[in-house]
């Protein structure tokens, strides 16, 4: 990736909400050459999608979780877990893992406990044949938060 592509990829994670004007200014390059490069970011799938970051809480989701599990790994059961997390939006991650005697992962949010325990049990009742073993960890997120959510901290450490 040439690096004036590279610099726009980092200022858009610190914020993607900034116009072209203003990232031509940052860049020093022109306002012209900013959305073609963008174009061109979303074009090769470097960037996937533009959204929010939004607080959570004030959305009334007061749980995170993590749920981590052991399942068969087949070409049939992959294509039904992709669909099943695809149903669920308060899904947010899912994918194969490593550690801890698990190989993969779900990370959602929750209104309330209800909520969480009404989805893990949706879990283990559609997929008891896929799903051998799990361990959950919940995330208050109206607790103590060391660091927020976010993907600007990565454009600091690929300034590095």
């Amino acid at each position: 990736m040439k690096e004036t592509m590279r610099k726009l990829l980092l200022q858009l994670l610190k914020d993607s909400k900034r116009s072209d004007r203003e990232l031509a200014k940052v860049l020093d390059v022109s306002q012209a050459t900013v959305s073609r490069m963008r174009n061109k970011l979303v074009r090769d799938g470097v960037i996937k999608e533009f959204t929010v970051i939004p607080d959570f809480t004030k959305m009334g989701f007061e749980l995170l979780a993590i749920i981590s599990f052991k399942s068969e790994s087949s070409k049939e059961i992959a294509e039904k877990a992709i669909k099943w997390t695809m149903s669920k939006p308060n899904v947010i991650f899912a994918g194969r893992a490593e550690g801890m005697g698990k190989n993969a992962v779900i990370i959602s949010i929750h209104k309330n406990f209800t909520d969480y325990s009404n989805f893990l049990t949706q879990l283990r009742f559609e997929g008891k044949d896929v799903v051998e073993d799990y361990d959950t960890l919940i995330i208050s997120l109206n607790g103590f938060i060391a660091k927020p959510f976010s993907l600007k901290y990565l454009a600091e450490l690929c300034q590095k």
